[in-house]
């Protein structure tokens, strides 16, 4: 199938249900508004994009004390059937339902794949509490919203690598969507948004289809810019204490290198 075809189903099956959706996320909007929509596409589709993932050798390993997971944004190198399912969430029909469920007028989608993309979690695998980087890979918009589709069949909430968001702080008990196979799952991104995926304690792999839309202004009026910003878990207060001293000095090297001191390499860097 072909992102117009991919774009076809997904539009239906969200205009159908967009209504409970838009007071899914109304009822969470004052914290972090999020919600999420199962059985997206005909578990079919959704089994042959799982199936179509590289093997983690074929990716980007980023690991560190912020992070530990596999990512892939060079979409020409995989089958082409990962590129069609990432740019259909891109598609302008599917853009503009979304940002009406989320109240965003003319969200922008994201056709470099800035952190976008896809994702693979293994075993002993996960993404500590963190901020999204405010802006856009050049810093003309604003980072709105974050888009996670699921397709790990079978995967079980007690499998880990489930989506955490923290809207009252990392002093309070995280909200925990499971990375449910055929779902998809959508928050928004602001000053506030702190947000994780739990440890993966299964032997295997949960995958993920990543897309963020921007805008020309900021969800919140308090927004300012920030870099990517990593917190230690509540149980981990040296991990938390080196991550925030940590996301500081990276702070006070945009202040004086805008765009940073290197390209950030996870973009989809096209042929002219």
């Amino acid at each position: 199938m072909n992102r117009i075809d991919l774009a076809n189903l997904i539009f239906e099956k969200i205009n159908i249900h967009k209504e409970e959706l838009k007071i899914q996320f109304r009822n969470t909007h004052s914290g972090i508004g999020y919600f999420f929509l199962d059985d997206l596409l005909p578990k079919e589709i959704a089994l042959e994009i799982s199936q179509a993932f590289p093997e983690p050798n074929q990716m980007v390993l980023k690991k560190s004390i912020r992070e530990n997971k596999y990512v892939a944004a060079q979409m020409n190198l995989y089958h082409p059937l990962l590129e069609e399912i990432i740019y259909a969430f891109q598609d302008k029909r599917i853009v503009e339902v979304i940002g009406e469920i989320c109240c965003i007028k003319n969200p922008i989608p994201d056709d470099n794949l800035y952190a976008g993309g896809i994702s693979l979690m293994g075993k002993n695998q996960f993404l500590n509490p963190h901020l999204d980087n405010s802006h856009d890979k050049d810093r003309n918009l604003w980072r709105v919203l974050n888009l996670l589709y699921y397709v790990t069949p079978d995967w079980e909430e007690n499998y880990g690598g489930n989506l955490e968001l923290w809207p009252n702080g990392l002093e309070q008990k995280q909200i925990t969507i499971h990375s449910k196979f055929n779902r998809l799952a959508i928050m928004e991104t602001h000053n506030n948004s702190l947000h994780s995926v739990s440890p993966v304690v299964f032997d295997g792999y949960r995958r993920c289809v990543s897309n963020y839309y921007f805008a020309d202004s900021p969800l919140l009026e308090s927004d300012t810019f920030h870099v990517t910003s990593f917190r230690g878990r509540p149980e981990n207060k040296i991990a938390d204490l080196i991550l925030r001293t940590d996301t500081f000095l990276r702070m006070c090297l945009r202040k004086i290198f805008k765009k940073g001191i290197k390209e950030n390499p996870h973009v989809y860097k096209k042929d002219n």
